[in-house]
């Protein structure tokens, strides 16, 4: 996820609590959908889609926050 900005991320996964609370939170839901998606865990469609947008809104908040500091 964001390759041009892998070096700030690691910084920032280590010296902003923020950032790291939400790039784990975003690991976390693409866990747990890749685990209903292969029916580890049961799910339906609708709670599969909903997991997704969520995981989709922190990956966009993530990216605009990557922007902020990057220009800093």
């Amino acid at each position: 996820m964001f390759p041009e900005f892998r070096d700030l991320i690691t910084k920032l996964k280590n010296t902003d609590a923020y950032f790291d609370r939400l790039f784990e939170k975003h690991n976390e839901l693409d866990h747990e959908i890749k685990s209903k998606e292969e029916n580890i865990q049961l799910a339906t469609h609708t709670e599969i889609e909903i997991l997704k947008k969520e995981k989709l809104r922190i990956k966009d908040e993530l990216y605009a926050y990557l922007r902020k500091k990057a220009a800093e």
